[in-house]
């Protein structure tokens, strides 16, 4: 068992200066260690936005990404000037570089437009600012676009973090904790206790002159489906509003501590399952309709990774809290060494995959999971450059999805899921397919697109799931992003 080198403070609480886990050396040491942060690529030459509408616009907005490469390799010389964005004046704050804040000097239109649509955005409660609606869209009463969800507030949040307004995070982070206290059923169906809601929704009484929370834990939702990334956003959420203000107290406060608890609870739980990775069904995460993403999807895989490393540094070292955390070590490591081998593809493991023995038992088998080499799709070898590799979508029995998710692949840099070697690859791959990836549209979520009949097998016929359609296969940049266009990731 690998021990843990934390300095516990007197209220019981984590120092987080001192643990921070490694992330290439996952298997080798413990987690109290900052490692190199993988080199950042020289993007310039690769340009998908309209120069003549963004050349105007901050640092942190230009459309030549070695601009933001050197911002982002500066940052991470000194991790901790990633998270002072509450500073107005700091000379390493987010806010100071890219320049969106509302205090910024002088703001692009297009961003403070942003800002003006994000703060139209805001829902209140009893008078207080609780969240971000999905979308600015009225055009029909029927779509939930005027439900806060958990997922899709998350980006609006680290806006407000950065911009020094962290209390709507934290009444956001409040209010869903007790949506989790509620009693969860679905055609009488009982969830577990530590589900987070998908969305909730402020019902307002004219009458009576009260407000009520509706919360949506799957009963309403399409397909009946609860959400399994909920909770993994809210613990990464709540430790950037404790790295961001430098306030531990909420993280602190007993029902706080409960609530990661019950969340991890749920994730941890042993069963049937002989993979430290976590089931996950379509239309849980995401998105809501049929991807053919059943099983182990990446996407999910990286979100859990980086919520049980951050709740390592928001969990009290008590009884309960103390023996998670052992949990949380042992899984990180099994979960690590599954994602770094299993879902891993670059060139070399491609070709090993085409020389493949089926029907291999023993602990010795090369084949693991007994891949078909014929069922490697056409496109894949074109796909992958001589320099690059990616985390696949998806791996189970006689099963890979080779797809590119984009989400996925970033939240396992960003976590350090992805060892040094394996982000710099990931970034190689993105510059080698940039046409492919970017191009002159949104960055795709998924690549490529499913099509014809596939497309009719796996998406049952779901016509906002067409290929290339903006709802599923790609992603809209951040200015959309902040000005909160309908679609959902």
């Amino acid at each position: 068992m690998t021990s843990l080198n934390v300095e516990v403070l007197q209220n019981g609480s984590v120092n987080n200066d001192d643990l921070i886990m490694s992330g290439h050396e996952l298997d080798e040491y413990d987690f109290s260690r900052f490692v190199d942060r993988p080199r950042l690529l020289n993007l310039e030459r690769q340009r998908s936005c309209d120069e003549r509408s963004l050349n105007d616009f901050p640092v942190g907005f230009s459309p030549h990404p070695s601009l933001r490469a050197d911002y982002l390799g500066r940052a991470f010389d000194n991790p901790d000037s990633l998270y002072s964005p509450g500073r107005r004046s700091g000379c390493n704050t987010p806010m100071s570089h890219f320049g969106y804040g509302m205090m910024a000097s002088d703001p692009h239109p297009m961003i403070a437009e942003a800002w003006d649509d994000l703060r139209r955005a805001l829902v209140y409660f009893r008078g207080q600012p609780v969240g971000t609606i999905a979308a600015l869209d009225s055009s029909d009463e029927k779509l939930n676009y005027d439900q806060v969800f958990v997922r899709d507030f998350v980006p609006s949040a680290l806006a407000f973090l950065m911009n020094g307004e962290p209390e709507v995070v934290k009444n956001f982070l409040l209010k869903t904790l007790r949506l989790q206290g509620w009693e969860k059923k679905i055609d009488r169906f009982q969830l577990g206790e530590g589900v987070m809601p998908a969305s909730f929704k402020v019902l307002h009484d004219p009458i009576r002159n009260t407000e009520t929370l509706m919360a949506d834990f799957g009963e309403s939702a399409i397909g009946r489906v609860a959400p399994v990334d909920s909770g993994f956003w809210w613990i990464i959420l709540l430790r950037a509003y404790t790295k961001s203000t430098g306030d531990m107290s909420l993280a602190d406060k007993p029902e706080c501590q409960k609530g990661i608890r019950l969340i991890l609870s749920l994730c941890l739980s042993e069963g049937f399952d002989t993979f430290p990775t976590l089931l996950c069904a379509d239309g849980c995460s995401m998105i809501d309709r049929r991807m053919g993403v059943y099983g182990y999807p990446i996407e999910i895989q990286a979100l859990f990774f980086m919520a049980l490393r951050c709740a390592m540094l928001l969990l009290k070292h008590d009884g309960p809290g103390k023996e998670l955390i052992e949990r949380i070590v042992k899984r990180l490591h099994a979960l690590s060494y599954h994602m770094r081998n299993y879902f891993w593809l670059d060139l070399k493991q491609l070709n090993d995959i085409y020389r493949y023995k089926t029907e291999e038992y023993s602990h010795t088998a090369v084949n693991k999971f007994n891949v078909m080499p014929d069922s490697l799709p056409d496109w894949v070898m074109d796909f992958m450059p001589l320099h690059g590799g990616y985390f696949i979508g998806n791996i189970g029995p006689s099963h890979m999805d080779f797809r590119w998710f984009c989400l996925g692949n970033c939240i396992a840099i960003l976590s350090s899921l992805a060892t040094q070697e394996q982000s710099s690859a990931i970034m190689d791959l993105i510059e080698s397919r940039w046409e492919e990836l970017v191009g002159d549209m949104p960055l795709k979520v998924c690549y490529p697109a499913i099509e014809n009949h596939e497309w009719r097998i796996v998406t049952g016929c779901d016509p906002k799931n067409t290929r290339w359609s903006y709802h599923c296969h790609t992603q809209p940049p951040l200015t959309y992003a902040l000005k909160l266009n309908k679609s959902k990731f």
